[in-house]
């Protein structure tokens, strides 16, 4: 395994004000590297932890991280699509509070996976491995109107068209099999340059594709809802706005939430000058009436 040190994001508001002294079953949707879920077993003794993560690679670091506290941790690997699904299997019916938090895990980012700008292995992407889809196949067998289609709705990337037609006459040539390649596609596509690399929302759009996130987000709310209890609370941590405006929007437009707060918690300067992935990050935390 890589050794990678991943920081949780937001931690301590994650840790205050999802949780509370007589919660006694915590879920973390999105377990990673088991950060969010050490501290908070650290600091609730009486509380039970399930971690569900996607990524073989992930639980595994979580089961290293999250070793002290054993007798207390269930890992379960699967997407938290079906996070009522994978609960009910372990004859679960009701919980005290969960976490999404979305996006890429530094572990995935380093790992060889085509996640990154300068990585040279093959286009994957893949958090579930066991999937079929990868970045490949998205890259080198979508045609221009698909291509254009999720670079401009996942990535809200305003050059969509130029990007797309360059990836597609790029192929032609020879096959884009990897993500340094991929993003050296993408630049020569983009107009003018501005504060992040000009690949970023190109990268996004794809990721989203292949991992089906934003329909997972939904159905995993969905199931949130269901399986927490009254009083209880759902905690999101989203990086970009499509994720964030569907959080916002589930949050907002169902009966059976309440928002915490009207606006959602972000990270201070301290936080982003010491972690620059939280940066982006926005945490929404609702409350079951």
């Amino acid at each position: 395994m890589i050794e990678v040190t991943h920081t949780p994001v937001l931690l301590d508001a994650v840790v205050s004000n999802l949780v509370g002294e007589d919660d006694r079953l915590f879920v973390d949707a999105t377990v990673g590297g088991g950060g969010h879920g050490y501290h908070i077993l650290e600091r609730y003794h009486g509380l039970r932890l399930v971690g569900i993560d996607a990524d073989e690679e992930a639980l595994a670091a979580s089961g290293e991280r999250l070793a002290p506290f054993k007798d207390r941790v269930l890992l379960k690997k699967g997407n938290f699509g079906d996070l009522k699904r994978i609960l009910h299997e372990e004859s679960i019916e009701e919980i005290d509070a969960v976490l999404f938090d979305l996006g890429i895990s530094m572990l995935q980012m380093a790992g060889g996976r085509g996640f990154s700008f300068t990585d040279e292995s093959s286009l994957d992407m893949r958090i579930d491995r066991d999937q079929e889809l990868t970045a490949y196949e998205v890259v080198n067998r979508y045609d221009y109107r698909a291509l254009t289609r999720i670079i401009k709705e996942y990535g809200e990337e305003g050059d969509a068209p130029r990007i797309a037609h360059a990836i597609i006459e790029a192929r032609k040539k020879k096959a884009i099999s990897g993500a340094r390649e991929l993003a050296a596609v993408v630049a020569g596509a983009k107009r003018g340059r501005g504060k992040i690399d000009p690949a970023t929302k190109t990268f996004q759009a794809i990721r989203i594709e292949v991992n089906g996130e934003l329909a997972n987000i939904e159905t995993g709310l969905q199931d949130a809802t269901d399986m927490v209890r009254t009083g209880g609370r759902i905690g999101v941590i989203a990086f970009h706005s499509l994720e964030d405006r569907v959080v916002k929007t589930f949050f907002k437009s169902n009966p059976r939430l309440e928002p915490t707060t009207k606006k959602p918690i972000m990270p201070g300067r301290d936080e982003i000058r010491s972690n620059r992935r939280a940066r982006s990050a926005k945490l929404r935390i609702a409350e079951k009436r």
